[in-house]
């Protein structure tokens, strides 16, 4: 059996999911009730806001620490690198 994964930012993450959840319950419910495609154009953006912030989080998290577990010790110019490309993932 493999041992869990978890690390600290995983509750953040959790957090959103649930948020995320709630905001896609709310806009099935919207559409059952017949409420403006505006009203559910703004639901399903907040659904998805919640959605990108809860990967965006996961994916830093994974860079900054398996990533970095995974190289082990890096020298100075190798670490600018992994630096410079956690940086520029924050983009996506």
């Amino acid at each position: 059996m493999k041992k869990p994964h978890i690390h600290e930012s995983h509750p953040a993450v959790i957090t959103r999911l649930k948020k995320a959840n709630g905001h896609l319950n709310s806009t099935i419910e919207m559409l059952v009730e017949g409420r403006t495609c505006l009203d559910v154009a703004q639901q399903l953006q907040a659904v998805e806001n919640a959605i990108h912030q809860a990967k965006k989080i996961l994916i830093q998290d994974h860079l900054d620490h398996c990533l970095e577990d995974l190289l082990g010790a890096v020298d100075k110019d190798q670490q600018n690198s992994i630096e410079e490309f956690k940086e520029i993932t924050r983009y996506l």
